[in-house]
C-alpha cells in the first residue's frame, strides 16, 4: 500500500549515513490543494492551485526541513460555480487584495510513521500558527530507497474566521479543513 513512509526513510542505514537536507520541486501538474467546509448539511469541496513551493527535506535530521508554499487564490475552484465566486469574493478571501495564500515551517518534528509541520499561515493578510500533519511516500514506479519523486499528504484546518473571511457565516462553517497531495522530485 505505502511504498515508502518516512520512519523508514529515517531507520534504514544506508538512507540515514547519505542523507543531507535535500531540495525538492512541486510537480504542479501532478499535485493538489484541497479542502472542504460545511455548508448546511453538506459539504463545500474545492482546490486551489499551487504558485510556488520550496521545499528542502532531511531524512537524517527531520527537523532541518523546511517547506514555504504559495497558493494563487484566483483560481480556486469549488464544488459549485456560487461557491467559488463568493470564496473568493470581498466578504471571504478577497482575492482581489490578498491574491495569495502562504504557508511557512517554522519547524517540523517526526511523528509516528510521518511528521507534525508547525508554521504560519497568511491569509488576507493576516498570518497565524498553523500544525499540519504530513507523510511520505515513494512514488510509484520508483525502486526502494529511490528518494528522487516523493509524494507528501498534508492534512490540517484553519478557521477563517481567524483571518476575517467571515462572509456568508450564517450558511458556511468556519472551520475549513485542508487535504494537500504534493508530488515533489528531487532537484540536487
Amino acid at each position: 500500500m505505502r511504498a515508502l513512509i518516512l520512519m523508514l526513510a529515517l531507520a534504514s542505514p544506508a538512507t540515514t549515513a547519505t542523507a543531507t537536507p535535500t531540495s525538492y520541486a512541486l510537480q504542479p501538474a501532478l499535485s493538489s490543494v484541497g479542502f472542504e467546509t460545511d455548508f448546511g448539511p453538506d459539504l463545500i469541496t474545492g482546490r486551489m492551485p499551487v504558485t510556488r513551493a520550496d521545499l528542502t527535506l532531511d531524512f537524517a535530521n527531520v527537523s532541518a526541513s523546511h517547506v514555504a508554499v504559495t497558493l494563487n487564490v484566483q483560481g480556486a475552484e469549488a464544488s459549485f460555480p456560487f461557491a467559488a465566486q463568493a470564496m473568493k469574493g470581498p466578504k471571504v478571501l478577497d482575492s482581489v487584495d490578498y491574491p495569495e495564500i502562504r504557508f511557512e515551517s517554522t519547524a517540523v518534528h517526526k511523528y509516528g510513521d510521518g511528521a507534525t509541520v508547525e508554521g504560519r499561515v497568511t491569509i488576507r493578510g493576516v498570518t497565524h500558527n498553523m500544525v499540519m500533519q504530513a507523510a511520505f511516500w515513494r512514488q510509484k514506479g520508483h525502486e526502494a530507497g529511490d528518494l528522487s519523486h516523493l509524494t507528501i499528504r498534508l492534512t490540517g484546518a484553519v478557521n477563517r474566521s481567524d483571518f476575517g473571511a467571515t462572509g456568508w457565516a450564517d450558511m458556511v462553517g468556519d472551520q475549513v479543513r485542508l487535504d494537500i497531495l504534493a508530488r515533489i522530485e528531487r532537484t540536487n
